[in-house]
């Protein structure tokens, strides 16, 4: 595939070639990520954290976060190509040159590594890098085409952010960090596998090992509802272990009835749209679920 040879024109609207150069980060993913770190960094603290201190971390984790996933766009450009959800994304249509995305990828690494560095400790730079290796090396280059359970292994690269938060105020890994991490990757194989799923077709033409491709629809399914059961008593360690109250105890235990019933329907009384709107549904669900344990962090500080 040739792709070099309209890449990166001069004569390109600027402002298609920065979202192109946007989507490379995939800015959505990261959002999430940061946010879920963002909430490491302030259960961590039982004061307000230094707003400095969170800048740099927020900018490190951003930044190598986004390196990670400008790496995955190179990695995949020519499996990106054939698949119905992806073959717009600007390698794969051949809008940005591999060498500039190549040194995109190196550029936002290096900066978000000397950030953490220089202005955070070193734990969380080190930590921070492991986590760009273990999804754009280990999970993109070998896990996600070598077994059905790339996204489970794979998974802990992407549950990482909120101990990065926390060692990046602390310096220390804690065990209540530990908790939010086995949150984050308890929930990955359910939401991810409902997109699999939905997209099981894309994934066979490529010859990609997803687990609806190699061990059938129905039997995702059922690794979809143990796993969404198994969130569920997750979800319930922060309360148990005095780390959150009853606000976040509450609706955490409403989303994840409503995501059980999502597994559920997906296995007993799916429509069309079913694998699609669950997918959907995850992102919403780990979401509020670290929204709402800044809340009850804040509520327990200062209760009305």
């Amino acid at each position: 595939m040739a792709i070099e040879t309209t890449v990166d024109s001069p004569k390109r609207n600027l402002k298609d070639l920065f979202n192109d150069y946007l989507e490379l980060t995939k800015p959505k993913v990261v959002a999430l990520l940061v946010l879920t770190a963002v909430v490491g960094m302030i259960l961590a603290t039982p004061k307000d954290p230094s707003i400095g201190l969170v800048f740099w971390s927020i900018l490190g984790i951003g930044f190598l976060s986004s390196a990670a996933a400008a790496i995955n766009h190179i990695v995949d450009y020519q499996i990106d190509a054939k698949m119905a959800r992806t073959h717009n994304r600007p390698l794969a249509k051949g809008r940005v040159a591999m060498k500039n995305a190549g040194i995109f990828a190196f550029i936002l690494a290096l900066v978000g590594f000397a950030a953490l560095a220089l202005f955070v400790n070193m734990i969380t730079a080190w930590l921070t890098l492991a986590g760009l290796l273990g999804y754009a090396v280990f999970y993109t280059m070998y896990l996600k085409r070598a077994t059905p359970q790339n996204i489970v292994i794979g998974g802990l690269a992407g549950a990482i952010p909120p101990l990065l938060g926390w060692t990046a105020m602390t310096g220390e890994i804690h065990g209540h960090a530990l908790l939010l991490v086995i949150i984050v990757f308890i929930w990955t194989p359910p939401h991810f596998w409902a997109l699999a799923i939905h997209r099981r077709d894309d994934y066979a033409k490529v010859n990609m090992p997803m687990l609806p491709v190699t061990h059938g629809i129905e039997f995702t399914k059922n690794a979809i509802f143990m796993y969404t059961v198994l969130l569920t008593v997750v979800c319930l360690l922060p309360y148990l272990v005095g780390m959150s109250g009853v606000i976040y105890l509450v609706v955490s235990f409403v989303l994840n009835i409503w995501f059980l019933w999502y597994a559920w329907k997906l296995k007993f009384a799916p429509r069309e749209s079913t694998a699609w709107d669950m997918f959907k549904f995850s992102i919403w669900h780990l979401m509020v679920i670290f929204v709402v344990l800044i809340i009850d962090h804040f509520w327990l500080i200062n209760p009305l």
